[in-house]
């Protein structure tokens, strides 16, 4: 059944620094907006098919509040027969989105939908407006910072600072290479005039990462250089059934062959990719040697190398136009970038398969297979 449901379009604002970025400034919820409306009008679908707006935020608070995707439905010109709700896996979010839509398609629920995620990181902190969790999970750490269980992981898995400075510099390297080549400008949606990813540090050096101090534990080897930047930002796929696609004359990027999700121990959260990974290839009847790329969200790069490691992955076929360390990791958007971002580059680089793959706050893994069409 899940041959039935393809991906027929992708797009994303650029990605910029939260609080200081060129985004900083606009509502989350008109950031969708236009992201959507963009999208709408490159893919060419019919709104008045569309069966829901799915849209991922992992701090749904604030101006960001409300059912942020019923408002971005009003501000994206869909029509009032369309449906929006918000869904909150908080990395994942955007990537629930899309494995939301998914499901409805097979259940009959639905034949197109539009799927995306958004994270103004300026409006919201990132404990949320309510941190007092419930003292009994405080005790388990079940939601230490994000950057402490990094440095659990860098223990656990014997990976070096200069491990993690390495990557982050070759994250760099790769993002600006793309940005240069033009190879990011179709992906990315001018919002006013801005459309130029601000997270990329072109001049970065293993010299002047060497000299951060440690961010989370002043003992410890994860430092912001090795840590995605907080982000604003935006992103969005359309999802529909291979028939509808077909009698719509809509371009299909890629099939969805594998959906998983999996938990893990809180306190080593970033290594949730590793079991949602190997759950999406066995769904879709693969294994990980027959993928060709490999979108995997760096939300740190202690955590992604202990990922890297435990599944054996082929750097070659990693992140290929740059990962979150560079590009930036606006949480609820992120899954639909990568997701969307692995679509495309099954279109422009080449090969069959492609896994996009994301660790998530209190210890969850998600995880998406594709086929280029």
């Amino acid at each position: 059944m899940m041959n039935n449901v393809v991906i027929c379009g992708y797009a994303r604002s650029a990605f910029t620094q939260a609080n200081k970025g060129e985004l900083s400034k606009i509502r989350p919820d008109d950031l969708a907006g236009a992201i959507i409306k963009e999208l709408i009008q490159k893919s060419g679908i019919n709104t008045e098919d569309v069966e829901d707006l799915v849209l991922g935020c992992a701090f749904p608070e604030g101006e960001q509040g409300m059912n942020l995707a019923r408002n971005v439905v009003f501000l994206s010109g869909l029509p009032m027969s369309v449906g929006g709700v918000t869904v909150n896996r908080f990395c994942a979010s955007s990537m629930q989105a899309i494995h939301q839509a998914a499901s409805s398609i097979i259940s009959g629920s639905g034949n197109l939908f539009i799927a995306g995620g958004v994270e103004s990181m300026t409006r919201v902190p990132m404990p949320g407006f309510n941190p007092m969790l419930n003292p009994s999970l405080v005790d388990m750490d079940a939601y230490i910072g994000m950057g402490h269980t990094a440095e659990n992981l860098a223990k656990k898995y014997s990976i070096s600072r200069l491990e993690q400075e390495e990557m982050a510099l070759k994250s760099h390297q790769k993002a600006f290479e793309a940005q240069t080549k033009g190879k990011l400008d179709d992906e990315i949606v001018a919002i006013d005039n801005i459309k130029v990813d601000g997270c990329i540090r072109p001049k970065t050096n293993l010299e002047s990462m060497a000299e951060l101090k440690p961010a989370f534990d002043k003992e410890g080897v994860v430092t912001a250089g090795t840590s995605s930047p907080l982000t604003d930002g935006a992103s969005a796929v359309i999802v529909c059934s291979e028939d509808y696609a077909k009698s719509n004359n809509l371009d299909i990027m890629a099939y969805i062959r594998g959906m998983a999700i999996s938990g893990c121990s809180p306190e080593i959260m970033g290594i949730g990719p590793v079991i949602s990974s190997m759950k999406a290839l066995k769904r879709a009847g693969l294994d990980l040697k027959d993928i060709d790329i490999i979108e995997m969200n760096e939300a740190f790069a202690a955590q992604s190398l202990a990922c890297i490691k435990e599944l054996g992955v082929d750097m070659s076929k990693l992140n290929i136009h740059g990962g979150a360390i560079a590009l930036g990791h606006p949480l609820g958007a992120s899954g639909a970038r990568i997701t969307g971002k692995a679509a495309s580059l099954l279109q422009t680089e080449g090969g069959r398969y492609a896994l996009a793959t994301m660790c998530v706050g209190g210890g969850q893994g998600c995880a998406t297979v594709i086929e280029r069409a």
